[in-house]
């Protein structure tokens, strides 16, 4: 006879108690104890293992109108995790199961089940099913692919290309056929790992100097592709340095997300009548038709070493915020990881 296991009472959560202005402050967050509600008929409990922290729930701290709903204030707040079942009541999810899901900032989620994925850990690391393998991952083959419309010689040209989406975004354009691959990273140390570990071709350190003039020297004869997650005077170089039919992909603008009044935007627009250059809108979430054929074609990559990826991993729920903020302050490498 198999004893029943005991289930947790308590969990801690992280809520929103006042909207940021400018970069968030530790006292617009509060670490709650809530009750663990049991599961209901078609739910699962789940003792999160890893959660995600990314740039975007900067945006949902935000009351302004979005591609997605605010935050809600005094609630718990969203976002990725990969965790184990320890309770089910739904047909398909069994105690043991490890699944992906978007209940993350807490420690136990009873939610309905079809909003859970499950995953396989003897496949890949349960913490890779977050960033390489996740939703950063989608985001990097589907904003090169689809949206930058990449073709085999293209040159690219990543911004914060030491982040998870960044470092995949320039892999998978070395991998597809890329002439040349040049990236941006905030520290000499990110750009060594660039060149040395990810395999770009250039990088060059934002901070030490014009970011138009050292990509005109990492690219003398152009740019045919740019990743954006930076915006700001990296758009603005990229415009400066796109060839005929360049394209871009707005992913992120980390630079401008903790800013109180509107960026300028780039002074160069004009140029891109001469250049019949493009610039589009990147959200994964219209991209998950391209789920099944990323993981196929990307997964192989990291079993064999081919695409590398790394993790910055901070232990503990009760520093979940501080692993945020890191993101925000460009203090991870790769995936920022909070492990459980």
């Amino acid at each position: 006879m198999t004893d029943t296991p005991v289930l947790p009472a308590t969990s801690r959560e992280w809520h929103l108690v006042s909207r940021p202005v400018g970069w968030p402050k530790p006292e617009d967050f509060a670490l709650v104890e809530t009750e663990v509600k049991q599961p209901g008929p078609g739910q699962v409990l789940v003792r999160n293992e890893y959660l995600s922290v990314d740039p975007y729930m900067r945006g949902r701290m935000s009351a302004a109108k979005s591609y997605t709903a605010p935050f809600e204030l005094g609630k718990v707040m969203q976002g990725g995790a990969v965790g184990e079942v320890i309770a089910s009541n739904a047909e398909g999810f069994a105690v043991g199961d490890r699944v992906l899901h978007f209940f993350g900032w807490r420690d136990h989620a009873t939610f309905d089940a079809k909003s859970a994925v499950k995953v396989d850990p003897g496949a890949a690391p349960l913490s890779t099913y977050l960033g390489v393998l996740g939703m950063t991952g989608l985001t990097a083959y589907a904003g090169l692919l689809r949206t930058a419309s990449f073709k085999e010689g293209d040159t690219v040209f990543v911004s914060g290309a030491a982040g998870a989406v960044g470092s995949q975004v320039g892999q998978i354009a070395k991998l597809k056929g890329a002439s040349r691959v040049i990236g941006s990273a905030g520290s000499d140390e990110k750009v060594k790992l660039l060149v040395e570990e990810y395999g770009f071709d250039a990088a060059f350190n934002y901070k030490n100097g014009s970011v138009s003039e050292q990509l005109k020297e990492a690219a003398p004869d152009g740019i045919d592709v740019y990743f954006d997650n930076v915006g700001g005077d990296h758009l603005e170089a990229a415009i400066g340095s796109l060839n005929l039919h360049g394209r871009i992909a707005i992913c992120g603008m980390i630079s401008v997300y903790n800013n109180t009044e509107p960026a300028p935007g780039p002074k160069n627009l004009a140029r891109l009548i001469a250049t019949r250059g493009r610039i589009e809108g990147l959200l994964v979430g219209d991209h998950y038709d391209l789920q099944s054929q990323f993981v196929q074609e990307v997964g192989p990559w990291v079993a064999s070493g081919e695409l590398k990826y790394r993790e910055t991993v901070v232990e503990g729920i009760e520093n979940n915020l501080e692993a945020f903020l890191g993101v925000l302050r460009g203090e991870n490498t790769g995936k920022m990881i909070v492990k459980l």
